[in-house]
């Protein structure tokens, strides 16, 4: 059983300007792609099988990455359930031509085991601390997995219901929304990982770009991603899908925007569509100095809007609070 150094796999990226934004900084969604597939590789390695991405923790840009840099990604396997393993993946990033490194991020996901079909397996192994450094990151793992379990207590129920979590629907689910779009897209085989399913990083990718869209054209200016609150995952999505992004404007602060987004995936095949998950991301618009810059306005007016506003305000104190003790 080795220790959790011993699962340790580092990748390396180079910002090239097909990865950034309008702003010339890494996009959001590309280095949410870059921590899925550190993430997916030591569990790979581990479980000696087909894993998916379960769920990701809250996720929270520390400071911004330019084109040019270098991204150094570290993911390990920090705890074994049983078809299920905790990763964690700290994210630096390196100015090759002065040596400086900075902390950009880091994140915990929970890798799942499965067979060909997607069924959850078991993972066979474990991981076993070495020393007390390793036996505190062993702890934390376990105590999110806790906590999560708890958090997905509807899963079952909410899995194969479009509606279910629908905080984030397109604006004909909730007597007209103002701001909100819906974007369809078709899953190619280049999309999967594991046989036919589609990899979660190609998801995170797409539905950075589907909530940034939004926030773009509220602001009338660019954007950029400052957080992605915890995502869970409650079903699979397979090649020849439907997967619809249902986005929707939920708060308007001084400088940031809460954006909504709700994934379904349909089987045009047999007409069924499931609910995949439900996200909430933070957008920031920045000024022509490159600083936040304040944004239009923007005051509920019906009881959809007021209660997605209610609830996007609490989830803020809480961004706030955890975005304090990271700093």
């Amino acid at each position: 059983m080795p220790a959790i150094a011993e699962t340790r796999l580092e990748l390396v990226h180079l910002v090239l300007p097909e990865h950034a934004n309008i702003q010339g900084n890494l996009f959001g969604g590309r280095m949410m792609y870059w921590i899925t597939s550190a993430a997916t590789l030591p569990a790979l390695r581990l479980a000696r099988r087909a894993v998916l991405l379960g769920s990701m923790e809250d996720l929270d840009f520390l400071a911004p990455v330019r084109v040019g840099d270098l991204v150094i990604l570290r993911g390990q396997v920090e705890h074994v359930g049983r078809s299920s393993m905790e990763v964690g993946v700290e994210v630096e990033a390196e100015n090759p031509r002065t040596g400086q490194r900075h902390r950009a991020t880091s994140a915990h996901l929970s890798m799942v085991a499965v067979d060909d079909e997607g069924r959850p397996q078991p993972v066979g192994t474990t991981v076993t601390p070495a020393g007390p450094e390793e036996s505190a990151l062993a702890l934390a793992a376990r105590a999110r997995k806790q906590a999560r379990d708890r958090r997905l207590a509807g899963r079952a129920e909410s899995a194969g219901d479009p509606r279910a979590l629908g905080a984030t629907g397109a604006a004909e689910a909730e007597g007209g929304l103002r701001h909100a779009i819906e974007v369809s897209r078709i899953v190619f085989p280049e999309d999967a990982v594991a046989g036919n399913k589609m990899f979660a990083g190609t998801l995170l990718l797409a539905l950075d770009e589907v909530a940034s869209i939004l926030a773009v054209r509220y602001a009338r200016g660019p954007v950029v991603t400052a957080s992605i609150d915890a995502l869970d995952f409650h079903a699979p999505i397979l090649v020849g899908n439907i997967v619809t992004y249902q986005a929707a404007i939920n708060y308007v602060g001084r400088t940031s925007i809460e954006v909504g987004v709700r994934v379904v995936a349909e089987d045009p095949r047999a007409g069924t569509v499931r609910h995949t998950c439900t996200a909430y991301l933070t957008a920031v618009h920045i000024g022509p100095d490159g600083r936040p810059a304040p944004l239009p306005p923007l005051s509920p007016q019906t009881d959809a809007e007021r209660r997605r506003w209610e609830e996007a305000e609490a989830r803020r104190a809480l961004r706030q609070r955890r975005r304090a003790a990271l700093v």
